[in-house]
């Protein structure tokens, strides 16, 4: 595993009005189970900077991009796939993933979500939650880069 790259990924931290984040539940995790929220994050494209990147992310997995970067982690953020998923997760190409992650303020309306924008929709629901909620929210494997999120970007979660 540890011969195989990490991915190169964005994140967003999608806050709305009440300083809530954005989390989806993820369409291909069976029904029933726990800790399948997320929020958006993807790939860079190649020759594609990361501010266009989550941006694109945004517009791909939530059908909108109504919004502004207020701050980015001064860190890449990695995580390492558990082993029954590498070389099945990604093309089986990565050991997991290294992400930059912004944080983002929303501007839109609850209405301009639309999580079937793009097929396959990543999601299948989604809400708005508070920002300690999100290690309790995540697979296993991420909830460390959520925990840091979660302690890192708690200044943006204030109110508007």
């Amino acid at each position: 595993m540890s011969d195989l790259p990490y991915r190169l990924n964005v994140g967003a931290a999608l806050f709305n009005a009440t300083g809530q984040v954005f989390v989806g539940r993820r369409a291909d995790m069976p029904p029933g189970m726990d800790h399948v929220w997320q929020m958006p994050q993807g790939g860079i494209d190649e020759g594609e900077n990361e501010r266009d990147a989550v941006f694109r992310e945004l517009a791909e997995e939530i059908g909108t991009a109504n919004a502004d970067i207020i701050g980015q982690h001064p860190d890449l953020l990695s995580y390492d796939l558990p082993p029954e998923l590498v070389g099945k997760a990604f093309g089986g190409r990565y050991r997991g993933q290294r992400q930059r992650w912004f944080a983002l303020k929303y501007k839109g309306t609850d209405a301009d979500i639309k999580l079937d924008a793009h097929k396959p929709a990543e999601f299948i629901a989604w809400r708005w939650a508070n920002l300690n909620e999100l290690p309790n929210l995540a697979v296993d494997f991420k909830r460390p880069i959520y925990a840091t999120l979660a302690r890192d970007f708690a200044r943006f979660a204030g109110p508007a």
